[in-house]
């Protein structure tokens, strides 16, 4: 997946926002403002992104893809790097629907319940396809 793609496809989110708090060539994708479920890095050649997962299921990722590392600079246990190169593109996207959903939860009630009402069972369609990747 190349970096474009995946900032469409994190976009898509309802209430995603971008921004680069920690300088240029970091893109952080938030919900609503608020928090973080997505920080894309490197370049076009080794572009990776950090994406919120539960504790199990990321390291049975790790098992599964080795483009799938603990988090850098990121608590290892609730956060994976994952390189876009590495990992297939229905994967990743699925991986991103999970963090934006673990993220969404911890917010607010009335914020909380507004975007997962929105998101309602989507994914994003793989950018530059507009076919859909497959439901989660």
């Amino acid at each position: 997946m190349a970096p474009e793609q995946f900032i469409d496809a994190a976009l898509w989110f309802p209430e995603a926002e971008e921004s680069e708090p920690f300088g240029p060539g970091h893109l952080v994708h938030k919900i609503a403002g608020q928090k973080m479920f997505a920080l894309l890095g490197g370049d076009r050649e080794a572009a990776w992104v950090n994406l919120k997962c539960d504790p199990g299921l990321a390291l049975e990722l790790r098992e599964e893809f080795p483009g799938v590392t603990p988090g850098y600079h990121m608590d290892k246990r609730h956060w994976n790097t994952v390189s876009l190169s590495e990992v297939p593109d229905d994967e990743i996207l699925e991986m991103l629907r999970h963090s934006y959903v673990l993220v969404a939860r911890g917010l607010r009630k009335a914020d909380r319940d507004r975007v997962l009402a929105a998101l309602g069972d989507g994914i994003p369609h793989l950018p530059g396809t507009g076919k859909p990747t497959g439901a989660v």
